[in-house]
C-alpha cells in the first residue's frame, strides 16, 4: 500500500531525513516509532504531498506522490500532529466542508456526515463551536475529517499527544476500531502506544 525508496530530505546543509526505506502492508497497522526529532512529521508530510522530497521515492496504492499527487492524496486520510480545524465553524458545519472539498458526492453527503459524526461520539458536540472543544474532542474531530472520504489509507502524526489519561484512552480505541479495515502509519514516541495499536514497528533513528 505505501512504499518509501531512499527518501532523503535536506534543507540546505541540515539532512532532516537520510535514505529511509520501509512498505507498509494492505491492513496493516505501523508504528512509526523514534524520539523527538528524528524525521517522523517530516516523513509523513511527504507521503502525503504536504512537501517534496530531495531524492528518493514513495507511492501510496502505486500512485507516486510527486508525479500523481492528486490521485495519491485521494487514498489518505491525514491527521498532523496540530489537528487541523477551523476554530469559529460548528462541528457538523466544518464536516460538510471538509466532504465537499474532499469529493464526496451531494446524495450521499447527508449520511456520511451522520456516519462519522456516530462513528467518533460527536453526537453530543455536532452543533458546538470548535473552539469551545476539549483537546479530546477535537482529536475525535480530526479524526472524523480525516476518515470522511473513507479512504484505504490513514496517516497518524502523534494521535495521542496532549490528551488526559482518559482522552488517551478514548483516542487509542477508536484507533483500534478502524485497524484491518484500513492500512494506518501511526507515529509516536511513547513505546507503550505502539505496542497496544500496531501490528509492526520501524524504528528510526
Amino acid at each position: 500500500m505505501i512504499t518509501i525508496d531512499g527518501l532523503t530530505k535536506a534543507y540546505g546543509s541540515k539532512i532532516a531525513v537520510d535514505d529511509v526505506s520501509f512498505e507498509v502492508k494492505r491492513g496493516e497497522v505501523l508504528g512509526f516509532l523514534g524520539p523527538n526529532g528524528a524525521g517522523k512529521t517530516t516523513i509523513m508530510k511527504i507521503i502525503t504531498s504536504f512537501m517534496p522530497p530531495s531524492s528518493g521515492r514513495v507511492t501510496v496504492m502505486d500512485y507516486d506522490t510527486m508525479k500523481e499527487s492528486i490521485e495519491s492524496r485521494r487514498c489518505i486520510g491525514y491527521l498532523p500532529e496540530n489537528t487541523p480545524l477551523y476554530p469559529d465553524m460548528r462541528v457538523r458545519n466544518f464536516l460538510r466542508f471538509v466532504a465537499g472539498v474532499k469529493g464526496v458526492k451531494k446524495a450521499q453527503m447527508r449520511s456520511t456526515i451522520h456516519k462519522v459524526i456516530t462513528d467518533f461520539g460527536l453526537e453530543s458536540v455536532e452543533n458546538a463551536v470548535i473552539s469551545t472543544l476539549s483537546k479530546g474532542f477535537r482529536q475525535r474531530v480530526g479524526l472524523a475529517q480525516a476518515l470522511i472520504n473513507d479512504p484505504p489509507v490513514l496517516i497518524l502524526d502523534e494521535p495521542t499527544i496532549g490528551l488526559d489519561p482518559r482522552q488517551i484512552y478514548d483516542i487509542r480505541q477508536l484507533i483500534k476500531d478502524l485497524s484491518g479495515s484500513r492500512t494506518i502509519v501511526l507515529s509516536s514516541h511513547i513505546l507503550p502506544e505502539v505496542s497496544q495499536l500496531c501490528d509492526r514497528v520501524a524504528i528510526i533513528n
